[in-house]
C-alpha cells in the first residue's frame, strides 16, 4: 500500500466525522419540535410518541460573549449589573455567611473514554461551539462586595489545584468541596479570603475514564449532620451497560463526620441544583432528562425528594412512559417510578436551583424557585437560554413561570451567555452564574441602589 493510500485510509475516520458534524448542523437534521415550549411545563406536561431520526436533532447556538456594556433583559421591575466579569468559566456558586461570594471556575477534566468513536467525536465538537471545551481553571474563586454597591471590587483564589470542582457547601468551619471524583474538606475562618493547607479526602464519588456528567452538586442538611450530591448518569440512557451506573443518577447521603453515603434517591438522569424549601423542610432538585428522543421529549424536571425514591430513570421518564430504548426492561422499576412534581421544558438544561427566601426583588418573586436554564443543544426550536421563576403556594409549585432573565441569545442565534448557577446574596440580590459570558449577574429590584459601571440595564 502506498503512503498515500495509507494516509487516505488514516484520514477517512475524521473527514466522515467532519461530514456526520456539518450534516447535524445543517438546517433541517433531525426534527423540529409539534408542540409549543409552554406544553412541556407544569404538573402535567404533554408527552408525545418518541420520534426516532438518523441523526440526532442538533441546534447548537454558537458561543460568543456579550458585547461590551450589554447585558440580559431583565423582568419587569428589576435591574441587572454586571456582578464579576472576567471570569474563566464560571459554573457554580455558594453565599458564605459573611456575605462573600465563592464561584467555581471550572470545567470538564480529562475523560478518555467519553470522546470515543465518531458520535463521541461529534458530540465533542459540538460542545466545543456551545462553549465547553475550555480547559478546566480548577479553582474556586472568592467576590466581595465591601462597599455594598452591588458590584464585587475584591476577588482573590479561595482554593485552587482542584479536580473540576463544582458543589460547594460550609458546615460549621469546615468548608466542603465536590470535586468530578471525590469530595474533600477544607478548614474555614469567616472572613478569610483564602483557604489553607491542602483539603482532606471525605469520600469518592464516581468518577472514572468516562465521567459522561461530570459535575457534583452538593448542599449540606439544615443541621449540618448530611450532606446531599447530586451525581449524574454515565450516559444518555445507559447505553455502556448498568455496570457503568453504579451509584449514578442518584443523590447520595454522606455522614459529614465519617464520610460514610448511601443512595437517598435514584433514577435521577442529572440531578443538578438542590435546594430546601422551608415550608416542608423538604429537598428540591432540578433534573436534566435524556436526549435523542425528538424536541419535544423528554422535559427537564424540578421535584421534591423522597428518601429511597425512585424516579424511573433508564427504564422510563415521567413516571410510567417506558423507554423502549433501554434493554432489557425493568417494568418492576417502571411500576415503581415517581411522576416528578413540575416539568420545566424539554431539553432546556435547567441546572441552577435557589429557594426565594431572603430576596429583594418584587412581591411576585417572594415564595417560589429560582431557574437557571443553561439551553438546549437537542431542541429546534431552542429551549432554556433564560433565567426562571416558578411560584410555590404551600410548599409546591403553583403557576406558570415567569422570566427573570433572557436574552442570553442574540438575534443572529449566537449564544452570549449561558446561565448556570443561581444563588440569593446576603443583601437580597439574585446572583447568576453565566459561563459563556464569564460574568456573575446580580438582578434587583429597580429601586433598590445600584452602581453605575457599565453593563446596568433597567426594564
Amino acid at each position: 500500500m502506498t503512503r498515500a493510500a495509507t494516509t487516505t485510509l488514516r484520514r477517512t475516520p475524521r473527514l466522515a466525522a467532519l461530514a456526520m458534524l456539518a450534516a447535524l448542523l445543517a438546517a433541517g437534521c433531525g426534527d423540529t419540535a409539534q408542540l409549543q415550549l409552554r406544553d412541556g411545563i407544569g404538573a402535567q406536561p404533554q408527552l408525545p410518541p418518541p420520534k426516532k431520526t438518523l441523526l440526532p436533532t442538533v441546534h447548537v447556538a454558537e458561543a460568543t460573549g456579550w458585547p461590551a456594556g450589554a447585558a440580559p433583559t431583565t423582568a419587569p421591575g428589576t435591574t441587572v449589573v454586571r456582578f464579576a466579569e472576567g471570569l474563566d468559566h464560571p459554573r457554580w456558586l455558594h453565599v458564605l455567611p459573611n456575605g462573600d461570594v465563592l464561584v467555581a471556575e471550572t470545567n470538564a477534566p480529562p475523560r478518555p473514554q467519553e470522546g470515543q468513536g465518531l458520535k463521541g467525536w461529534v458530540m465533542q465538537q459540538v460542545m466545543k461551539r456551545a462553549g465547553a471545551g475550555t480547559p478546566s481553571a480548577n479553582r474556586i474563586t472568592l467576590l466581595r462586595d465591601a462597599d455594598g454597591d452591588g458590584v464585587a471590587e475584591q476577588r482573590s483564589v479561595f482554593a485552587e489545584g482542584l479536580n473540576s470542582p463544582f458543589g460547594m457547601a460550609l458546615v460549621g468551619s469546615s468548608f466542603y468541596v465536590a470535586n468530578a471524583d471525590a469530595l474533600v474538606r477544607y478548614a474555614y475562618t469567616e472572613g478569610a479570603q483564602q483557604l489553607q493547607g491542602p483539603p482532606q479526602k471525605v469520600a469518592d464519588l464516581p468518577g472514572g475514564p468516562r465521567n459522561h456528567h461530570w459535575t457534583k452538586s452538593l448542599i449540606a442538611s439544615p443541621d449540618g449532620s448530611k450532606l446531599y450530591a447530586g451525581v449524574g448518569s454515565n450516559s444518555n440512557v445507559a447505553e455502556n451497560g448498568m455496570a457503568e451506573e453504579d451509584r449514578r443518577a442518584t443523590i447520595l447521603e454522606i455522614d459529614t463526620r465519617t464520610g460514610a453515603q448511601r443512595v437517598f434517591a435514584s433514577g435521577l438522569r442529572n440531578p443538578v441544583g438542590m435546594a430546601w424549601e422551608p415550608t416542608g423542610r423538604t429537598l428540591w432538585v432540578a433534573v436534566n432528562e435524556r436526549d435523542e428522543i425528538g424536541s419535544d421529549l423528554v422535559p427537564d424536571y424540578m421535584t421534591s425528594v423522597r428518601d429511597g425514591g425512585f424516579y424511573g430513570w433508564p427504564y422510563s421518564y415521567f413516571g410510567q412512559h417506558v423507554d423502549e430504548r433501554v434493554q432489557p426492561p425493568r417494568p418492576d422499576l417502571v411500576q415503581q417510578a415517581i411522576v416528578p412534581d413540575y416539568a420545566l421544558g424539554p431539553h432546556t438544561a435547567s441546572l441552577g436551583l435557589a429557594w426565594s427566601g431572603g430576596n429583594q426583588l418584587p412581591p411576585a418573586f417572594s415564595s417560589g424557585m429560582f431557574v437557571g436554564q443553561h439551553g438546549s443543544w437537542n431542541r429546534k426550536p431552542r429551549s432554556g437560554y433564560r433565567v426562571i421563576f416558578v411560584p410555590f403556594t404551600a410548599g409546591k409549585p403553583a403557576g406558570e413561570p415567569i422570566e427573570v432573565l433572557t436574552g442570553f441569545v442574540n438575534g443572529q442565534g449566537e449564544a452570549q451567555g449561558r446561565p448556570v448557577g443561581v444563588a440569593i446574596d446576603a443583601r437580597g440580590g439574585l446572583l447568576v452564574a453565566d459561563d459563556v459570558g464569564n460574568i456573575v449577574w446580580r438582578v434587583t429590584g429597580s429601586a433598590a441602589p445600584q452602581s453605575t459601571a457599565p453593563g446596568t440595564v433597567s426594564r
